[in-house]
């Protein structure tokens, strides 16, 4: 008896989810009527207000050819007119001498005949009828203001309702990733005279492949672009991959994206490391302020005892997603952070191989700014460029302004104007280490040498502060440089 009971209970069940589903069904179709009604007498009323726009339209075409004819006859009627009087004035003139000439004939008195002939000659002379034009100033003919409307006749004829546009095709042989910009390319699949732009979608991921329905960056949108290719400028490429749709769109409706395609963005990326970096050097995220109150080891200690001086490690950090292979762990403790005068501090990631650039822009005002790239073994007294591990720009404004390119404790003197930002380019295998002005790119100076350990990029700053700029990929005027060998490269044993 128990196991009908709970046999029917079970088929309740079931029933009142089945009816709870057809009532949900019953009330989408109810409101799909609705919906069918507004929307119906919505499209009705643009369809009048379109046919309405277009006979004012003909309306207005045809009042301004009726115009034209209208002003084109008046002129001619004007022109022809004030001809006909004159003919008429001349005419009438021409009788007038015509007839005081007999006159002159038939006279007796011979004495006044030559004074008469001569005064006749000279009206002659000056009649208007001499000076008269017999050719006509304007014609009659008004064929150049006749129409042939059939050509515009078919065009009405064929007129139907707007088409759903096509999925646009992109074209990734013609679609560009560089510089960090993303020119992407697309065709239709058909000709579509009635397409009025395009909407562009794309997202930042770190997985290959087609796009996940579910992902954690969100889709941007650019709207009303009107041609069928579109440059992505300034980008940060702080994730290995983007993603990117489009869509076309007519005056009423847009149809189905492009199927997404998804394109590589290399770049190279790190945070600062902050177990690394000098007490008294203070960071947040990739900006690093010098403090000259922060050298309290046990404040330190005490955050990173509880977790929270952990929080500024880039490690921690979810800004990228997946952890790069080459990121080192975080933990080096409070005994390896730089201390005394060696107010460094490194990124997180090695680089190990391949070419990679960054940016830093330093508070002008610093005293004493370092940029570069050093050895993980690094020692936490030693300042960059004053030992074989460490290669750097330097920047000192206390007491004299000096701008050098250090390394092994050597310097050489830089004879160029210093940059408020510097552009960093590390070619690993080819033992390059350039520095250039991010803004112009000029070139400021390169290291030649052979690494025989992975790099890391590092900073010094004192009594000052600057901030990094990552995501970026190798400027293609800085590849240009390298390849034409136009940059003059120097050699480590050159500094003095």
């Amino acid at each position: 008896m128990e196991d009908q009971r709970e046999a029917l209970r079970k088929i309740i069940t079931t029933l009142a989810v089945k009816n709870e589903e057809i009532q949900s069904f019953i009330y989408s179709l109810k409101q799909m009527l609705l919906n069918i009604e507004a929307n119906s007498a919505k499209v009705q009323e643009d369809l009048e207000a379109e046919f309405q726009s277009l006979f004012s339209l003909l309306e207005e075409l045809k009042e301004g050819m009726l115009m034209k004819i209208k002003q084109d006859r008046a002129s001619r009627t004007y022109e022809l007119q004030n001809q006909l009087a004159a003919c008429t004035r001349a005419l009438e003139s021409s009788e007038e001498l015509l007839e005081t000439a007999n006159q002159t004939l038939q006279a007796t008195d011979s004495e006044d005949f030559p004074q008469a002939a001569k005064q006749l000659k000279d009206g002659v002379t000056m009649a208007p009828a001499f000076r008269l034009s017999l050719k006509a100033k304007v014609s009659d003919n008004m064929s150049h203001l006749m129409v042939d409307f059939a050509q515009e006749r078919r065009m009405l004829q064929a007129l139907k309702f707007l088409p759903v546009p096509s999925a646009p095709v992109i074209n990734l042989a013609e679609s560009l990733v560089a510089d960090n910009c993303v020119t992407l390319v697309w065709r239709m699949p058909d000709e579509d005279s009635k397409i009025d732009h395009y909407v562009l979608e794309y997202r930042r991921t770190n997985f290959e492949g087609p796009p996940r329905l579910k992902e954690d960056q969100p889709w941007m949108v650019v709207e009303g672009i009107r041609q069928t290719e579109y440059t992505l400028t300034g980008l940060k490429f702080d994730m290995k991959y983007m993603n990117f749709r489009v869509k076309a769109c007519n005056k009423a409706v847009a149809g189905e994206f492009s199927e997404p395609v998804t394109l590589e963005t290399p770049a190279f990326m790190f945070r600062l490391d902050a177990s690394t970096s000098h007490q008294n050097l203070r960071v947040d995220d990739l900006s690093v302020e010098w403090d000259a109150m922060g050298g309290k080891v046990q404040d330190i200690k005490a955050r990173e005892k509880d977790g929270k001086g952990r929080t500024a490690s880039p490690v921690n950090s979810p800004a990228r997603g997946t952890p790069s292979p080459k990121r080192i762990p975080s933990g080096r403790g409070g005994r390896d952070r730089f201390t005394a005068e060696s107010y460094t501090v490194l990124g997180d990631t090695l680089i190990d191989g391949g070419e990679h650039y960054w940016e830093v822009h330093y508070e002008p005002d610093s005293k004493a700014f370092g940029v570069g790239v050093a050895y993980r073994s690094l020692g936490r007294f030693e300042q960059l460029g004053k030992t074989a591990a460490s290669w750097c720009l330097h920047i000192n404004n206390w007491l004299q302004v000096s701008f050098t390119a250090k390394h092994a404790n050597k310097a050489k003197v830089l004879d160029a104007p210093v940059p408020d930002c510097l552009g960093v380019h590390c070619d690993f295998h080819q033992g390059l280490l350039s520095f250039y002005n991010a803004r112009t790119k000029q070139l400021l100076h390169t290291f030649k040498a052979k690494f025989t350990q992975p790099l890391l990029p590092a900073f010094t700053v004192w009594c000052g502060s600057f901030q990094v700029t990552t995501g970026l990929q190798v400027p293609s005027s800085v590849r240009c440089l390298q390849k034409r060998g136009s940059a003059t490269s120097s050699s480590n044993t050159s500094l003095t």
